[in-house]
C-alpha cells in the first residue's frame, strides 16, 4: 500500500508557490504520491484557482521521487493532442513519475462556462477518443485516427514519454455506473467514487469484482481510493 495526498487548487491553496512547497515537504516527510485538482471553477464559484499542469511543472523539478500528476483532467475540455504533449514534456521533466488521471469532469460548469457541450454521454465519448489519441501519439510512431469528434491525419510525437510501455493512465469514476470501470480495466489504475453518498468498503470490494470480469492485461494495476 502507497500513501498520496490529493490537493486542492482552490482557495487558500490557490497560490501555486504554495502547492510547490507543499509537495517538497510531502516528499521530504515520505509521502508516495502528490496530485492536484484539475477544474476551471470551485464550488462555491469565484474562488482564486491555480493551473494543475504549470504548477506541477514547477513541482517536477522542486521533486526527485514523489508521483505527481493531476487527479482528475477531463479530457473532453482539452485538445487531445495538446494533452499528449504536455504529459510526455512532464514526463521526461519528472524523471518518469507522472501518473494521468481522467475521468469525465467534476461538474459541467467547467464546461458550459465557456459554451462547451456538458451532456455526460458527449463527454463520455470524447473521453474514449481523447484516451485512444492519447496512448497512440504517446508511441513515438505515425499516428491516424478518425472519430466522431477527433481526427488525426498521420502525426508523430517525439519523444516518447520515460516511462514503459506509456505513462500510467488512472481512470476515475462514480459507482455504481459501469461504463467508467470497464473503460478503468483497459488502463493501469481507478479512481472510484460515488457521486450521492460515501464511498464504503462494500463498493470498493463490488468495483474490484467488477473489474475482473474486464481486465485483460496480467500487469499491474492501481487502485486509488
Amino acid at each position: 500500500m502507497k500513501f498520496g495526498l490529493d490537493v486542492s487548487t482552490a482557495g487558500k491553496y490557490s497560490d501555486p508557490k504554495t502547492l510547490v512547497e507543499l509537495a517538497f515537504e510531502a516528499e521530504r516527510a515520505g509521502w508516495d504520491g502528490f496530485f492536484l485538482w484539475d477544474a476551471v471553477f470551485a464550488i462555491p464559484k469565484g474562488l482564486p484557482m491555480a493551473d494543475p499542469w504549470m504548477t506541477l511543472s514547477a513541482i517536477a523539478v522542486r521533486t526527485k521521487h514523489i508521483k505527481i500528476g493531476a487527479m482528475v483532467t477531463p479530457i473532453a475540455r482539452r485538445h487531445p493532442y495538446k494533452v499528449a504533449r504536455e504529459t510526455i514534456t512532464l514526463d521526461h521533466l519528472s524523471g518518469g513519475r507522472l501518473i494521468f488521471g481522467v475521468g469525465l469532469g467534476y461538474h459541467a460548469l467547467d464546461f458550459e462556462a465557456f459554451g462547451l457541450e456538458a451532456d455526460p454521454r458527449i463527454r463520455g465519448e470524447k473521453l474514449d477518443e481523447g484516451l485512444e489519441i492519447l496512448t497512440g501519439l504517446w508511441r513515438g510512431k505515425s499516428f491516424s485516427f478518425h472519430g466522431k469528434h477527433y481526427t488525426i491525419n498521420d502525426v508523430k510525437f517525439l519523444p516518447r514519454p520515460c516511462q514503459k510501455p506509456r505513462i500510467p493512465v488512472w481512470v476515475a469514476g462514480y459507482w455504481p455506473n459501469r461504463r467508467p470501470f470497464r473503460r478503468a480495466a483497459r488502463y493501469e489504475g481507478v479512481l472510484p467514487g460515488k457521486a450521492s453518498s460515501h464511498f464504503t468498503p462494500k463498493d470498493l470490494k463490488e468495483v474490484l469484482a467488477y473489474l475482473r470480469g474486464f481486465r485483460v492485461e496480467s500487469t499491474p494495476f492501481e487502485v486509488a481510493v
